[in-house]
């Protein structure tokens, strides 16, 4: 037993972890070539693809005129370039409305960014061998990628270098279908520079993301919101910077609020670690008191950015199983270690998991509750449900397992496996959901590919909605939205894991894997919609080209970009 004084302050004390970040892009540890700018004599402006990450001092190819398409009520991304073979002291830019014969979508619907630069890593070393544990090495080299997306203002943009521009087209349900034409426009010192791009509107809809059947379950960290901007945790000014935060997560159609219900229940591996969002005291007279004061706040206020399907909590099996508690008689904080499966696990967990579940009766959250598990093995979490469903034999329970099998799975109301290593078999899996349970899949710093690391292509934060398509999954899992690391807005690096595997999303913006990650799960949604009323030959169609998204291995030399292409030229040819 760890004794240790009290922290009274633990609940709303600041956070100051993070330094006072510099903003100014690193530079680039393996520039392209100069000579590529001899070429390159004016101010110039092209269209891009979303599936690339432009190298900063390279010269690509681009396109002067780009046409998108998109259901009504979906949002399409577009991607820019502006050349500067000299310094442009100021760069801004503007979206003209777009129209369509007397039908107009306004300007205000589109969501203008930066593309800025951040370092990163690679997955193998520099003999080309895979080692997903072990980046911030020499063997495993920076280098620059295009990555965060930052709200759109004004810029300066070095001598032969490039900035690439985002557009995040919101397209508004009650759009007519046709097609609306309309105009980037960038003002580069003075001079303007124009491109004409098109929107073709569909005549089917997608509905708005708290309608999606997609269940997407990213975790987040409002302890590093705290530390990032250094405000005390808790307060106005903390719930004020997270709310467009977590709103932007609902517009993704997230279902899942994360509660940290022990101190530290990942064992701190986060730069900023989780701390308690319940009190737990043991009183003079031996019984138990719990303070669900912040627990409360964090749920109601997750569910007002509009998150409200599922509360997972974590956990009862952490993986250092230590449980922290206040002793009122010695007026002292301890730590403990409790092993499920020991009397002493049993005498702490028991009592609170009842009060727990009355205290969630009480609030009409309990049937939205699962008390969530994190890849630990068979050994501990049989003893743990049998405490926890001893307390309340109505707890569900969600958990990833990604190493052991489905004895354990069926006590599971929401399970999520890793991309690569499935541990039930098609025929468990239809089971499973026929029961109106759910089963995800998750990426963390493996498989190689498709992930969502910053040295990813872009494209596969869009597959992985497709493969859950494919598979039959509810949805996806990842480990961490917003766990930042030191240096965030310009190093996406973090100890031994591959770079950007921390977070989606920089303060104050978002980023190119995130915004792919949704045009993924729409496509997931219209996947859905359409075979809902699709027949014959094109629904065979469809089926056909889902099966090439099944793969639970995907080589080097797989063409994610190209079979994304194939796919959402399918999809577009069934829905006519």
């Amino acid at each position: 037993m760890k004794r240790n004084v009290l922290f009274l302050g633990f609940l709303l004390a600041a956070m100051p972890v993070f330094a006072q970040q510099n903003d100014v892009e690193p530079a680039d540890p393996h520039p392209a070539p100069a000579q590529a700018w001899q070429t390159v004599k004016n101010v110039s402006l092209g269209w891009g693809s979303t599936d690339i990450r432009y190298q900063r001092n390279a010269v690509p190819t681009t396109a002067k005129s780009l046409t998108l398409y998109a259901w009504k009520g979906e949002r399409v991304s577009a991607q820019a370039v502006v050349f500067a073979p000299q310094k442009i002291q100021k760069l801004t830019f503007e979206v003209s409305d777009l129209v369509c014969g007397k039908n107009l979508i306004p300007a205000s619907v589109v969501n203008k960014y930066f593309v800025r630069y951040v370092l990163s890593d690679s997955y193998r070393n520099k003999e080309g061998k895979e080692d997903n544990g072990r980046h911030l090495t020499p063997a495993f080299d920076s280098c620059l990628v295009a990555d965060r997306l930052h709200p759109a203002t004004e810029m300066t943009v070095e001598a032969q270098t490039i900035r690439p521009l985002w557009l995040d087209i919101r397209i508004p349900q009650a759009a007519p279908a046709g097609k609306y034409k309309g105009t980037l426009t960038a003002h580069c010192d003075g001079q303007q520079l124009s491109l004409p791009f098109t929107v073709e509107v569909g005549k089917r809809e997608l509905p708005a993301p708290s309608q999606w059947k997609f269940h997407l379950d990213l975790w987040q960290n409002p302890y590093s919101v705290a530390a990032f901007y250094n405000v005390p945790l808790w307060s106005k000014e903390h719930f004020d910077l997270m709310r467009p935060l977590m709103k932007r997560l609902a517009e993704a159609g997230q279902k899942v609020i994360t509660c940290s219900i022990i101190k530290h229940p990942w064992n701190g591996q986060t730069q900023v670690a989780f701390e308690s969002m319940i009190g737990k005291t043991k009183c003079i007279d031996g019984s138990w008191k719990y303070d669900y004061k912040v627990f409360d706040r964090w749920v109601e206020f997750m569910m007002e950015c509009g998150i409200k399907e599922q509360i997972d909590c974590y956990t009862i099996v952490p993986w250092h199983l230590m449980f922290e508690y206040f002793d009122e008689a010695e007026n002292f904080s301890y730590q403990v270690k409790l092993n499920p499966g020991t009397p002493e696990y049993e005498a702490f967990l028991l009592p609170f998991l009842k009060d727990f579940a009355r205290h969630l009766k009480a609030k009409g959250w309990f049937d939205k509750t699962c008390i969530a598990m994190d890849e630990r093995p068979k050994n501990l979490l049989e003893p743990a449900y049998d405490v926890l469903f001893k307390a309340d034999k109505g707890y569900r329970v969600e958990g990833a397992v990604n190493y052991f099998g489905p004895e354990v799975a069926e006590r599971m109301y929401d399970i999520s496996f890793i991309h690569d290593e499935p541990v039930l078999t098609p025929e468990q899996l239809s089971s499973h959901l026929s029961k109106g349970n759910r089963i995800t899949f998750y990426t963390c710093c493996g498989p190689e590919r498709p992930n969502t690391f910053t040295f990813s292509n872009p494209a596969e934060s869009a597959y992985l909605g497709w493969h859950a398509a494919a598979i039959g999954y509810s949805g996806y899992l990842r480990w961490a939205y917003n766990s930042w690391v030191n240096n965030q807005l310009t190093d996406s690096r973090f100890r031994t894991w591959p770079a950007g595997d921390c977070f989606f999303v920089y303060p104050g913006g978002t980023s190119i894997r995130m915004e792919r990650l949704i045009e993924g799960i729409q496509d997931y949604e219209k996947i859905r919609i359409l075979r809902e009323s699709l027949t014959g030959k094109k629904l065979d169609a469809l089926n056909a080209v889902l099966k090439k998204f099944e793969a639970v291995h995907v080589g080097l030399e797989v063409d994610i970009e190209g079979l994304m292409s194939e796919g959402k030229a399918v999809l577009r040819s069934v829905e006519k």
